[in-house]
């Protein structure tokens, strides 16, 4: 891979492998402490289930940045460059709503933890619908507050204390990975549109290496 392959790829590399380090540290020290020293972290698995959920929205976004999705194009291979050119811009839109979709939900559940409006309109924003409940003194059943947050107090909360870790902060990964999503999507059907790629699924770069590499040992 090249430095510039690299640099491309290290935002959401970085973000998975972190959450990965994370999660098997915790759970290798939560290991450690229930059956040598018959204790546990309490928060432990709850911190984990968070990190999963944050790793699975960062990789499907990822798995669109690097074409790495399975999908099945027996049909369109069989198509000629043009007619496979725009059913693949069709795939590409049709992702783009989607994601759409996806983003305008995912802003409209996290939006009261944040003490934020959700919008209005169920398929298109509409504006925002000043009525919602404010969720923002939801806190997450075991997690610790960190004290550099605690200014989140002022912010959303009304000056109230928050004895656990509110859950905003989980939760924001919803409409930060939906965003992603979308913004992956966005690129995905620009390489389409110039010629840069034929479709949103994965390619067939390791099949045709590995066909490559077997001519080269025949020789």
């Amino acid at each position: 891979m090249s430095t510039t392959a690299q640099t491309r790829s290290g935002f959401e590399e970085t973000a998975i492998a972190v959450i990965l380090g994370l999660m098997t540290l915790i759970t290798f020290i939560n290991v450690v402490l229930r059956y040598v020293f018959n204790s546990s972290l309490i928060w432990g698995l709850e911190v984990v289930l968070i990190l999963f959920a944050w790793l699975v929205l960062f990789g499907v976004s990822y798995g669109v940045k690097i074409t790495a999705h399975l999908g099945v194009d027996a049909v369109t291979n069989m198509l000629p460059k043009g007619p496979r050119r725009i059913v693949a811009l069709v795939s590409a839109a049709l992702c783009l709503i989607y994601a759409f979709l996806l983003l305008k939900g995912g802003w409209d559940y996290w939006a009261p933890y944040a003490g934020l409006y959700p919008t209005e309109g169920r398929w298109f924003p509409l504006g925002f619908d000043e009525t919602a409940r404010d969720r923002a003194f939801y806190i997450t059943d075991q997690v610790p507050m960190p004290e550099f947050l605690r200014f989140l107090e002022g912010w959303i909360n009304y000056d109230e204390t928050y004895d656990k870790l509110p859950r905003v902060i989980p939760y924001a990964i919803v409409p930060i990975g939906t965003a992603l999503l979308m913004f992956r999507f966005i690129q995905a059907t620009l390489r389409i549109w110039r010629g840069q790629a034929d479709s949103l699924i994965v390619s067939h770069e390791v099949e045709d290496e590995l066909e490559n590499l077997n001519s080269k040992t025949e020789g």
